[in-house]
């Protein structure tokens, strides 16, 4: 036989549970537990000759082999049970320790209901009216109507279904909402009266205990439901002494309050937001002393606010005007403007841009900003919590606070500001798939021990001049793909020179400074590295170095920036880390770890750049990227081709629509990206991935790309290899071999066209066009040349240029020549030279050039074996040459 059980005090949830699991399996019998809630109660009683239920009091002992739970995890006991029947478990609560032998089905939704009623869609089974009610009772009960977070999508599809099975709203309205009973009410009132109000983790959170009456024998889930909605905690935890056990309700609406760990503690269960438990045998005294023990386990610390500020705020003066603001919010995209006077350095208010738009359109440009300003002093400190900032939006109606400094003699000058999107992207920003990293850890396994000293070093300085300081973009990505950094260039918030100059205050080194753009530089020697691991490190040794230390450090203060027009290059403005990570390109790009002082391995992520590195996506980070800077389609496909990533869909979509902007780059702009994308690992995916975007055509008309030229770009790292062919290419750079490759099949007027549109240096070009020379000296020559037709035809080509006819000629004939002719024949000499016809007495002039690539011909050719040979070989051409040639004791 198969039974169908639940959990004692069984609410919707656990009651229509029940019938979902017998309307899936008939044959099961859905008993009902000893004690449900008292609004259940009234709607079986009202509803009972329609519903399949057997009462506890009707059970008969009978052999029971098969137990299906639902909504709950833990077996109550029913006589006929074998010793060890096959068990199975539907369940929507979390993180229970499962048994062995039992079969799960366990998944994070909103009510247990839901996955029941997902498997009566799948097998196509109606209800009628009557249950479908009963099952809506389950999934609104437990999610609060589909409000609580612990909502998901698939709760409400399961509920929309259900209305359509004829599910009827008003008799939801009814049991949901029952009136509390004399006893209940008598209950509510002692609880209330006792409420005491705890601070934990800077979570407000409610403890309320009393003793039960005699013979209570109600539910206490509607009175602490009422007790919730009067007094509003983040957390409530109900204590009622019954008899000799007491009964735990607790309730959650913050994400940071987990009240199912308590109640499993206590030996009960639930899911984050609503949980329960019965302690037997131990007094309420006790139990309030084993809640306030485990507590701080189930409260995460509260937000605070310098979790979600940015620093360096913009401000304005009162006499600055709304012409003056309106530019600068067109140019930075700011929403409003903390306005400060510029005498004291204090607020005294905040500019919003409806304010500014609104003046715009009643020509009021040149009023000052201190006539349509929101006037005050509305300000959050860094130690403040996040509810605090919400309070003060909704209170004062300042979509921008800022922020000052914590000490209490500090003015109430702005030292950074929270946002309306700052509020919502932590309040409603969907969690991360996986873990948070911890980057401190990471980056003292990843980073060698002498960078690593350093990072401490300049976290030190920086914490002591409280600047902010970060690692940002492409470090941090590579960190969290796993791949160690050399450099350590960072980036401040505040002033990057000073810090540098403090650096070398503390440990020496020289600093270059830019003052415009606020960078600087810190040579850093090998001494000083070491000055600096002997004094960071717990066990320094000459070894902490590597020898791979970089040479010097920049720092850059952060900054945004402005395209006045689409493909200009940007104007730089001092700015914010939030700033400063929005002005780049693709989300994976904007990751930043905090360095100085206790922030040390803060990940900042305000963009998902993590979801998607996880996820493996090449994403810009706003529509206009492409329009603003058309170069950066050309790094899409080089992150993408580098990491093995995939552009997404919507970013495709932008770089298709962008492509008309690449006509504004400079051609040297554009062939710097090419460049770097002919230096990566793989240069044949992103030039084929250029190609099919339709980057390649948008360039140049003439420009392609096609299999053979993938195929020579292949051999290129083979024949470099080869240690004649390296040998005699010295500094051949395979970038020059790959850019000529990919020019090389189009014709002279086209390949010089693509060339000017790039920009293209002389020397670059020319070596281009001889790779067509070789070609053609090549297909000029006979058949079977001799060694000396090849040598003549090819000596005076760069090996740059051979190599690029080298590596894309499918051509055997061509492949030998060449490599003999490099092999073979180009580093044969001959034994005389012109000093030799010098030293004979024969005037220099174009008769060396002949005798001497006579001489030479004879040698490649075999007709001449050695330096005696050869010599006679030479009194030959001169004795033929008499008449032209002076004797040789005239020269002397």
């Amino acid at each position: 036989m198969l039974l169908i059980l639940t959990h004692e005090n069984a609410d919707f949830d656990a009651v229509a549970s029940l019938l979902g699991a017998h309307k899936l399996n008939p044959v099961g019998i859905p008993l009902l537990p000893r004690r449900v809630n008292r609004n259940v109660m009234q709607f079986l009683t009202l509803y009972w000759d329609v519903l399949p239920y057997m009462r506890p009091g009707d059970w008969q002992k009978t052999r029971v082999d098969h137990i299906l739970l639902v909504d709950t995890q833990a077996m109550s006991s029913v006589r006929g049970v074998v010793k060890n029947p096959d068990v199975r478990v539907i369940d929507h609560h979390m993180g229970h320790q499962q048994h062995e032998d039992w079969s799960y089905h366990v998944e994070a939704v909103g009510a247990t209901v839901t996955l029941l009623v997902e498997q009566l869609r799948h097998r196509g089974l109606s209800l009628t009216s009557e249950e479908a009610t009963l099952l809506m009772l389950g999934i609104y009960e437990d999610t609060g109507s589909l409000t609580y977070d612990t909502t998901t999508s698939r709760d409400i599809l399961a509920a929309s279904w259900l209305a359509n099975q004829g599910a009827q709203l008003p008799v939801l309205r009814r049991f949901l909402n029952i009136p509390l009973t004399p006893v209940q009410r008598d209950l509510y009132d002692v609880l209330q009266a006792n409420a005491r109000w705890e601070t934990i983790n800077g979570q407000h959170i409610v403890i309320a205990a009393a003793t039960a009456p005699p013979k209570f024998d109600d539910e206490i889930s509607s009175v602490v439901h009422r007790l919730r909605d009067a007094l509003s905690p983040a957390g409530l935890f109900a204590l009622v002494q019954i008899g000799r056990d007491v009964q735990l309700v607790a309730r959650s609406s913050r994400d940071a309050i987990d009240v199912a760990v308590v109640a499993k503690e206590l030996g009960g269960g639930g899911h984050s937001r609503a949980a329960a438990a019965i302690v037997i045998g131990k007094s309420l005294s006790e139990v309030i002393t084993d809640l306030e023990e485990i507590l701080p386990k189930a409260v995460e610390p509260m937000a605070r606010v310098v979790q979600i500020m940015s620093y360096g705020v913009q401000t304005l003066e009162p006499t600055a005007t709304v012409q003056q603001a309106e530019r600068l919010m067109q140019r930075f995209g700011h929403e409003g403007y903390p306005v400060v006077d510029g005498k004291n350095k204090e607020l005294v208010g905040l500019l919003t841009r409806r304010a500014v738009d609104r003046a715009v359109s009643h020509d009021l440009g040149r009023l000052p900003i201190s006539r349509v300003m929101k006037t005050g002093t509305v300000t959050v400190r860094p130690s403040d919590s996040v509810d605090r900032v919400q309070q003060l939006m909704l209170q004062s109606g300042w979509g921008q606070i800022p922020v000052v400094a914590d000490s209490e003699y500090a003015s109430n000058y702005p030292i950074g500001v929270v946002t309306r999107t700052d509020l919502l992207n932590f309040f409603f920003q969907a969690p991360q798939e996986t873990d948070e990293p911890d980057m401190r850890q990471l980056l003292f396994d990843t980073l060698s021990a002498s960078l690593w000293a350093m990072v401490l070093a300049v976290s030190q300085e920086a914490a002591e001049l409280g600047m902010p300081l970060y690692f940002v973009g492409g470090l941090v990505r590579d960190l969290l793909l796993g791949h160690s950094p050399t450099d350590l260039d960072m980036i401040v918030e505040g002033d990057a020179i000073k810090l540098a100059k403090a650096l070398q205050a503390s440990f020496g080194g020289l600093v270059h400074t830019h003052r415009r753009f606020g960078t600087a530089k810190w040579f850093v020697t090998p001494e000083l590295w070491q000055h600096v691991s002997d004094q960071f490190l717990d066990q320094p040794a000459p070894d902490n170095l590597t020898g791979l230390e970089p040479a010097s450090i920049d720092f850059v203060t952060a900054r945004t920036e402005f395209y006045r027009e689409p493909s200009a290059l940007p104007e730089i403005e001092r700015g914010s880390i939030k700033l400063d990570l929005h002005r780049r390109d693709f989300t994976i790009n904007t990751l930043a770890v905090r360095l100085d002082g206790a922030h040390l391995g803060e990940l900042l992520d305000f963009y998902n750049g993590r979801l998607d590195l996880q996820r493996g996506l090449i994403r810009v980070l706003h529509s206009l990227s492409f329009i603003d800077d058309p170069t950066r389609i050309l790094r899409a496909v080089r992150y993408e081709q580098r990491l093995n990533f995939v552009i997404e869909p919507r970013t495709a979509e932008l770089i298709a629509d962008a492509l008309p902007m690449m006509d504004r780059v400079t051609g040297d702009r554009i062939r710097h990206e090419i460049e770097r994308a002919l230096k990566e690992a793989g240069p044949v995916r992103a030039m084929h991935r250029l190609y099919d975007l339709g980057v390649m055509h948008q360039i140049h008309p003439a420009l392609c790309w096609s299999q053979e030229t993938a195929v020579a770009y292949e051999r290129v790292p083979k024949i470099l290899k080869d240690p004649d062919w390296l040998a005699a290419s010295g500094t051949a750079s395979p970038l020059f071999l790959y850019f000529a490759l990919w020019l090389l099949p189009l014709k002279a007027d086209e390949k010089e066209a693509a060339m000017a549109r790039l920009k293209v240096r002389k020397a670059t070009r020319d070596d281009v066009i001889s790779a067509v020379d070789i070609q053609e000296s090549l297909a000029e020559l006979p058949q079977t040349p001799k060694p000396s037709e090849v040598v003549f035809a090819l000596r005076f080509f760069l090996p740059r240029s051979l190599l690029v006819v080298r590596a894309a000629s499918v051509d055997p004939r061509t492949t030998e020549l060449l490599d003999r002719y490099v092999k073979e024949w180009m580093g044969v000499k001959t034994a005389v030279t012109g000093n030799t016809l010098r030293e004979m007495g024969l005037k220099p002039g174009p008769e060396f050039a002949v005798i001497l690539d006579r001489l030479l011909e004879a040698r490649l050719d075999g007709e001449v074996k050695n330096e005696t040979e050869e010599k006679e070989l030479l009194a030959k051409i001169l004795h033929l040459a008499e008449k032209h040639v002076e004797p040789p004791h005239r020269a002397r």
